[in-house]
């Protein structure tokens, strides 16, 4: 059997894994989108590098849109193979992959209006919402830590990564040739001690394993309490400069934990007095839909609940649902925070709001995750002071500021902490994704140290025999 890496290879975004079998059979593990990547971007997300047709199983760890994004492109190419997922992973799907059609249909719209000004050629969606359904009738749900035999020679099962709502850890055995074969793909790998979700799992012994290592390089424990850093930002932005702070912010996970961090401050009586927007209608969604899975919540959360029957719910906050009130934010110069997705800035309202805004120097953009440094994101992080936002540029006059401490993406220490439950000796292959090369780089280090033998980290399009 081989795999070959399709996306998130020396890179962090368009999770795509393909394990072939020698019989033929096609297993993809994730169908994310290219995020960020510049120019490059759209030809990426248009061609997969494999026959789509030619993929029998789909096994998708999570629902974030660079996991899953691809898969309405997927199926509208030719895939008719189930689609496995956690429950609260299909939960989330169905609203991301409508939202991200929609968002498509919105941003081509306004790009092709610029583009016909400069005639320039029109651009066209990867999908729209009808393909998005179609293909959301394919997805089958499987709990964690069942036994999922898809065929005689092929079984997997989920263990909770503790990454977002749903996440999974995906554990292979296939047989060829009388051998048993154990591969397991991290997924995401969470935080230990995440401020809202359970740890990641333990998990059975693997021969082969693609491990993601976003942050293979940091350490996020050095830094404060998320509910302090707020604070100090929210006020000196609104208080003493009575201006916004803009924050991207995925609208799976990353918005449930401000949301939670907000609400912390409340009831300890420290929450400025200024409005509190969620400008995603997809974030109000996806905290209903973390709402109905309390399965998932640390002690910590159920904790704060036997005093606060909502933890994601304050004073002040409201939820923005229509485009016009959205446009409204712009126009209305009064202090307040605007959470708002995607956290990467390159898609959605967020990045309306950042072009409205970047200009004032009484404002703050509040980056709190993970940006790829070539995303609109990344370029204000790294400092930049211009960038392009619909193909216009824009000087930063804003303050750009950061809490690197929210990331649902675990350190080195906690990715090591993970592979702690392995017998390194007993892993012949240990293949490193979802990272930058660089970072990768470093880890495969700190892995050797640990024991890790073999340890490759494939380029794009890369076939890696498994033995």
């Amino acid at each position: 059997m081989d795999i070959t890496f399709h996306g998130a290879a020396r890179n962090v975004t368009g999770s795509k894994h393909l394990l072939r079998l020698q019989d033929g059979t096609g297993i993809l593990l994730d169908c994310g989108m290219f995020q960020g990547l510049g120019e490059q971007t759209e030809d990426m997300n248009e061609h997969f590098g494999f026959p789509p047709k030619k993929v029998d199983y789909l096994i998708l760890s999570h629902a974030h849109i660079d996991h899953c994004g691809l898969i309405p492109r997927l199926v509208k190419e030719g895939f008719e193979g189930p689609i496995y997922c956690t429950a609260a992973t299909m939960d989330l799907a169905r609203i991301l992959l409508m939202d991200s059609a929609k968002i498509q249909m919105q941003d081509m719209e306004y790009s092709n209006k610029q583009r016909k000004k400069k005639n320039e050629p029109l651009l066209e969606a990867l999908y729209t919402e009808e393909d998005a359904i179609a293909a959301l009738g394919q997805f089958k749900i499987v709990d964690y830590h069942e036994e999922y035999h898809i065929n005689e020679n092929l079984k997997f099962k989920f263990t909770d990564a503790g990454h977002v709502l749903g996440s999974a850890a995906v554990h292979i055995a296939a047989t060829e040739n009388g051998k048993k074969t154990y591969i397991t793909f991290s997924g995401d790998v969470g935080r230990y001690g995440d401020l809202l979700l359970n740890n990641p799992q333990t998990f059975p012994q693997a021969d082969y394993i693609l491990l993601e290592s976003t942050y293979g390089d940091s350490l996020h424990k050095d830094i404060g309490p998320i509910e302090d850093a707020l604070l100090e930002i929210i006020k000196h932005t609104c208080i003493e400069k009575k201006g916004k702070v803009i924050i991207p912010a995925f609208s799976v996970g990353r918005t449930q934990e401000l949301l939670y961090a907000l609400n912390a401050l409340e009831l300890k009586g420290e929450l400025p007095n200024v409005p509190y927007y969620v400008d995603s209608p997809l974030s109000e969604k996806a905290t209903q839909v973390l709402k109905d899975h309390p399965e998932v919540y640390n002690k910590g959360v159920k904790e704060v609940m036997k005093v606060d029957a909502d933890p994601f719910g304050f004073k002040g906050l409201r939820f923005v649902q229509t485009t016009e009130e959205s446009i409204a934010l712009n126009d209305d110069v009064r202090p307040c925070v605007i959470i708002s997705s995607s956290g990467m800035a390159e898609a959605g309202r967020v990045k309306h709001h950042i072009k409205n805004n970047i200009n004032n120097q009484k404002n703050t953009i509040l980056m709190v995750g993970y940006a790829e440094p070539n995303s609109l994101g990344g370029r204000l992080a790294r400092g930049e002071k211009e960038v392009h936002i619909f193909g216009e540029q824009y000087q930063v006059k804003a303050e750009v500021q950061s809490i690197k401490s929210m990331s649902a993406h675990g350190d080195y220490e906690d990715l090591l902490h993970f592979l702690s439950c392995q017998d390194p000796k007993l892993v012949k292959k240990l293949l490193l994704v979802h990272g930058e090369y660089e970072v990768q780089q470093h880890f495969a280090e700190k892995l050797k140290e640990k024991g890790f033998d073999d340890i490759q980290i494939p380029y794009q399009h890369e076939k890696v025999v498994l033995e």
